[in-house]
């Protein structure tokens, strides 16, 4: 599939990952992005010629949060490129309770050849990143979900045939999903619109960001009240869960808040002619999204699921191959 929406990456956009960390999409360059997308469709396309790029060599695995698309992506990712994937359970490790962060990096550094972690606080992984001198792939923070958001666009591009000047709108919680979505939509041109109930929205620092690296693509992230005036026109609907694992004390008071929020039939048809619906699973129907949109052929959500691996195998690829 052509990258019809950017100019051709160069041949070595993935060169400059080498042996890097991947904590946030803000990470990477609109090159580094666009090349790891580039690499994923390869590897997609051809997975025998990667069926040894990590052959020799084991991915450490931490996860302080349940997971089913985290883990079998990336373990998977591993075995199907020649690797080892290795599972840490977090009561085994105690990261910065039983031994300090540092100490874990260091002895992992010297056994393993890149740690993937899926946890809560975000400086937790900024901390082990810090010390270890193996690259370190963030499987999710509360800030952050750059593994998501690359097998999203990856997504978009595959269904929409483009990326640049494509409108986006993100319906809900202005999460790590959003904080994610945001920061690539700046990096590749795609105009998205957040509609977020007053204190729900993307942290000023994300806007912020975006700002400062949108204004060479020409194009706009805003937040706005109204799922209406986000959707209206949207070739892209996207939503997640209004209660996040570590959230279940606000059940309640998040359910009130995002009353209105939910991505309906109705709201769902504003959108632009051929329109697609996203979400990064699990998905509560009745709640987030009606059951009509998201079970509908429009919904590309088990595409997107696919994709983890994909763009997960190219990440790996460009980190430790």
């Amino acid at each position: 599939m052509p990258m019809t929406s950017t100019a051709a990456p160069p041949r070595d956009a993935c060169a400059t990952l080498r042996g890097r960390d991947l904590l946030s999409i803000r990470d990477l360059t609109r090159e580094e992005l666009v090349g790891l997308m580039t690499l994923a469709v390869d590897v997609r396309r051809e997975p025998s010629r990667y069926a040894g790029a990590l052959r020799g060599k084991t991915l450490a695995t931490i996860f302080e949060k349940p997971s089913l698309r985290t883990r079998v992506s990336f373990h998977v990712a591993a075995h199907q490129l020649g690797g080892h994937a290795l599972d840490l359970a977090p009561q085994e490790i105690g990261l910065g309770v039983r031994e300090p962060i540092a100490d874990v990096a260091r002895t992992l550094e010297r056994m393993v050849s890149g740690i993937m972690i899926r946890t809560f606080a975000h400086d937790l992984v900024v901390q082990l990143a810090a010390a270890a001198t193996i690259p370190v792939v963030n499987g999710l923070t509360d800030f952050s979900h750059p593994c998501q958001a690359l097998a999203d666009y990856l997504t978009m591009l595959e269904v929409k045939g483009r990326l640049k000047g494509l409108r986006l709108a993100f319906v809900g919680d202005g999460n790590n999903v959003a904080n994610s979505l945001i920061f690539g939509a700046a990096l590749l041109g795609v105009d998205m619109r957040i509609a977020a109930p007053t204190g729900y929205e993307p942290a000023p620092g994300v806007l912020a960001w975006a700002r400062r690296h949108q204004t060479a693509n020409g194009i706009a992230c805003r937040v706005v009240r109204s799922p209406e005036e986000a959707v209206d026109g949207a070739d892209v609907v996207y939503t997640d869960t209004w209660v996040s694992m570590g959230q279940e004390a606000e059940a309640e008071e998040r359910r009130r808040a995002f009353a209105g929020y939910q991505v309906t039939e109705a709201l769902f048809d504003l959108a632009a002619p051929g329109a697609i619906f996203m979400h990064c699973l699990p998905a509560r129907r009745g709640e987030e999204v009606a059951a009509g949109v998201i079970d509908s052929p429009q919904s590309v959500v088990f595409q997107q699921a696919e994709n983890r691996l994909h763009s997960e195998k190219a990440l790996l690829v460009a980190l430790m191959g």
